[in-house]
């Protein structure tokens, strides 16, 4: 049974393309899944026998990386295709200049002690991922910022965040990331009390005992399981390709849902042509490429930002 690992750590890397070659060599074929790497660190979610991927985490740590914030899941089956490493602007793409989440990062929240923060009154709860992944779960009393893209989410603090009207402010995303590159925004607008969940909801998951859990629904994953319930299992989620919103278990009945090409919430807004590329594309999927395993569900939104 493979092992998924999720990871990320923000550290400064210099000779991306050489830095590039050696991750390629070390997944050998034998790991497979999606490595970012960017001058502010390196975040993806790779998947695999337990020990191969150990030894490619060797690698990243003697790059450099020796706080990786790393969370482990199983899974029946490989959820990727293939192996790859990207070079990019940032690991998680904010647009922002001059945001340092090594330096400038609030403050980490232990999941155990989480749930203590957010009982305070005075503090806002932000959830700093995307509308696609809110829409099947999310924290209790979580404010929901409606966003399509974390690149989208410097515009929401401008138009809705005032350090001198909310002085506290915890945030969380699936894995960390995102909500730790959030934090050193706010930082650098004058916020003071800033905090993030280390981990993510999926290490929050892994603590936290599902009868005192605040999380509510299902946590959206960039990988072939789409979701996972409060137990960190698949939760039967299917991605819609028309779309790339997650279509719930109770939805794959319904006459409009047709896998890889449209779901009950983008049927009606696809045009024919849309509709016949997608079932063109599913079609070669679900076949896959010629001699090799075949294809799985197709995963729009594979591209890790935790």
């Amino acid at each position: 049974m493979p092992d998924v690992c999720a990871l990320y750590q923000f550290a400064p890397l210099a000779d991306l393309p050489a830095v590039r070659q050696r991750l390629l060599g070390a997944m050998a074929d034998r790991v497979l899944g999606s490595l970012l790497i960017a001058p502010e660190g390196i975040n993806g979610t790779i998947a695999g026998e337990r020990p191969d991927i150990e030894s490619v985490l060797t690698v990243i740590r003697r790059l450099g990386f020796d706080d990786l914030s790393i969370k482990w899941s199983a899974t029946s089956d490989q959820p990727f295709r293939r192996g790859k490493v990207r070079i990019k602007r940032e690991i998680v793409t904010m647009g922002v200049d001059g945001i340092d989440p090594v330096t400038g990062a609030g403050q980490y929240v232990a999941p155990e002690d989480w749930n203590r923060l957010i009982d305070d009154p005075e503090v806002v709860l932000i959830d700093t991922r995307n509308d696609y992944e809110t829409a099947i779960g999310k924290f209790d009393g979580a404010v929901d910022p409606s966003t399509e893209s974390f690149r989208s989410f410097p515009d929401y603090v401008d138009a809705n965040l005032n350090p001198d009207v909310t002085p506290k402010v915890a945030m969380y995303c699936t894995g960390g990331i995102r909500c730790e590159k959030a934090t050193a925004l706010l930082k650098q607008k004058g916020f003071d009390q800033v905090y993030h969940l280390r981990g993510g909801i999926l290490e929050y998951l892994r603590t936290v005992a599902p009868e005192d859990s605040r999380f509510r629904g299902d946590c959206f994953v960039f990988d072939d399981r789409v979701a996972v319930d409060d137990r960190l299992q698949p939760s039967g989620h299917h991605l819609c390709h028309g779309c790339g919103w997650a279509v719930p278990p109770d939805q794959t009945s319904d006459p409009r849902y047709v896998a890889g090409v449209q779901c009950p919430r983008c049927a009606d807004k696809l045009t024919d042509d849309q509709k016949r590329r997608f079932a063109m594309r599913q079609s070669q999927l679900a076949a896959g490429p010629p001699g090799g395993r075949p294809g799985g569900r197709d995963t729009r939104r594979q591209t890790p930002t935790g």
